[in-house]
């Protein structure tokens, strides 16, 4: 069984120390999270600051396709919606309702890894590679970071479809579930943060 982690001194009714304590794997997922937020924000803050102090970089991000953009963050927030879907369905003792949703999260990943490959593969096509200047280098940087985190949910999200499919996921299915949708919540607003910075303005000052 999962082990639990208290918070300030243990109340001495069952009530109470049911409030006062917190399951240690939530408290590691917003830790790890924690770290993920520094690592972002330390990105997107230097983008912004250096993108202000070189004109904006405007000849750069008019190459960048909003429209593909603008797909991809439907495709993101409709996995997101899924998501909620997949821990509601736990939470109602709808196994095939669980399948659906985790099965629809995943594909919905894949395919905003498929739409950022093709928009990968177009900018090359044109020349616009990481070493062609600072604006591109931070937009592969942040989107491919952000890319690999995406990754990272589809395989446990995939990993969780497996459990359901074979009957080993229903003993800790809530938390499990919860715990996921955490982590692909975080990748979805990392994303909303991206998208305008990147695909939106293109002048910055």
């Amino acid at each position: 069984m999962e082990a639990e982690f208290t918070l300030g001194t243990p109340s001495l009714t069952p009530q109470g120390d049911a409030i006062t304590r917190l399951p240690t794997g939530k408290v590691g997922i917003w830790i790890f999270l924690a770290g993920e937020i520094m690592i972002f924000g330390g990105l997107i803050s230097c983008y912004i600051l250096l993108r202000i102090a070189n004109g904006g970089w405007a000849a750069d991000a008019a190459h960048v396709n909003w429209q593909i953009g603008t797909l991809n963050t439907l495709v993101l927030l409709t996995s997101s919606l899924t998501m909620i879907l997949a821990l509601a369905a736990v939470r109602a003792g709808n196994r095939d309702g669980v399948k659906l949703y985790l099965a629809s999260t995943v594909a919905l990943g894949l395919l905003f890894l498929l739409v950022k490959a093709y928009e990968y593969l177009a900018h090359f096509r044109e020349g616009f590679t990481p070493l062609t200047g600072t604006f591109w280098s931070f937009y592969y940087l942040m989107t491919g970071l952000h890319a690999l985190h995406v990754t990272g949910g589809i395989v446990v999200n995939l990993v969780l479809l497996i459990m359901a499919i074979r009957g080993t996921l229903w003993a800790r299915a809530d938390r499990r579930m919860e715990y996921a949708g955490i982590y692909w919540h975080f990748v979805d607003v990392v994303w909303i943060f991206l998208f305008p910075l990147l695909y939106l303005s293109l002048k910055l000052t």
